[in-house]
């Protein structure tokens, strides 16, 4: 299996584990990840919940929770750590200027197309700047706004097909569509990419995520010219992953039945494992009678069904009454809870197994 460089970064393992919110994936997950030789990342998604008595107000505790984040995970570990950044977050300013003041090694943003992202770079920036994509459309949209507007490339490109777990950036009729499978995608998104790569004399690996969860799936989807692969659920039934137990759970105790697809207070579809508490969300019985974070720009209290940051703390708290586990597509085939060690070396040996069988066909 080869490394993956991203400009003077080199993750020994093409292993990035997908950003989780809210407290799914802080600094215990990501310095694990990191010290295997993958790439570990914090979600700032809701940190102003989890850090609440560390500031004023919700939006300080969110600096203060991501500085608190970056710098633990950076004293347990050497290896890379990024940070997940949605563009749908309101603090989405704050949060990508706190990323590089406290030199986290890699920005990955999605949840909307992030145009202006290179703005933030200070003269002294190491951040790396990674887009998230659904489409060789928005990639190539980035790479000629940022080039034109900044003179600067992104880094490294994930492209997040419609079998991820959370907000999904696809319309519900597209979600089973196999025109937008991951497994058309990613040709589509390095042809475009390649144009760039050429023409500037820059590599730009693009990485694949969205329902990836075997070594086989790794194996399979970088033939067709990913660099590395970005696994979530995978590493929520991880004994490192930092949510609560109850939480890492409801993935062992799911069935392949229990995975669905929800309309989030968002504005997007999203997957999600089935629940009380999303029954309740169908009955009406959820309503928000306020909305006292102002955490998301597309989110409108008086008009969502439930407020979702609360939600989705209780689920990482357990309390899993009063709101609900995202999921990727694979989720439910988690059989135990295991070490992160234990999960990439999996992921690891059975790429090689599917590489090996895949050489030996040929020869044949």
């Amino acid at each position: 299996m080869n490394s993956l460089k991203i400009g003077n970064l080199t993750a020994r393992v093409p292993i990035i584990q997908g950003g989780m919110g809210v407290g799914i994936s802080l600094n215990g997950l990501a310095s694990a990840v990191a010290n295997e030789g993958g790439i570990g990342v914090i979600s700032c998604a809701g940190l102003g919940l989890i850090y609440r008595n560390t500031a004023k107000d919700y939006m300080e505790a969110c600096i203060c929770g991501l500085k608190e984040e970056i710098r633990k995970a950076k004293e347990k570990t050497s290896g890379i750590v990024g940070v997940n950044i949605m563009m749908a977050l309101t603090n989405f300013a704050d949060m990508v200027k706190t990323s590089i003041a406290e030199k986290a090694d890699i920005i990955f943003a999605g949840a909307g197309l992030p145009l202006d992202l290179p703005k933030y770079r200070t003269p002294d920036c190491t951040t790396k700047l990674v887009p998230i994509v659904s489409s060789a459309r928005a990639a190539k949209l980035i790479c000629d706004k940022w080039k034109s507007l900044y003179d600067y490339l992104p880094d490294m490109i994930v492209v997040e097909g419609p079998k991820a777990g959370g907000h999904l950036g696809f319309k519900s009729d597209q979600i089973h569509d196999p025109n937008f499978s991951l497994e058309t995608l990613i040709p589509e998104v390095v042809k475009e990419v390649a144009v760039f790569e050429e023409k500037y004399g820059v590599e730009i690996p693009v990485i694949a995520a969205g329902g990836i969860y075997t070594g086989e799936d790794m194996y399979n989807i970088m033939q067709k010219g990913a660099k590395g692969v970005q696994i979530a659920s995978r590493f929520v039934t991880t004994h490192e992953c930092d949510a609560d137990e109850k939480f890492k759970m409801s993935y062992v105790k799911a069935d392949v039945n229990d995975v669905e697809i929800i309309q989030s207070p968002v504005g997007m579809p999203g997957r999600a494992l089935k629940n009380n508490f999303l029954e309740k969300v169908k009955q009406g019985l959820t309503k928000p009678k306020s909305c006292p974070y102002q955490c998301l720009r597309t989110c409108d209290y008086q008009k969502s069904p439930y407020c979702i940051i609360v939600a989705l703390y209780n689920a990482y708290k357990g309390n899993l009454d009063n709101g609900y586990a995202f999921a990727g597509s694979n989720a439910y085939l988690a059989p135990k809870i295991s070490s992160v060690k234990e999960t990439i070396n999996d992921l690891m040996s059975r790429f090689e197994k599917a590489k090996t069988e895949a050489l030996a066909k040929i020869k044949k």
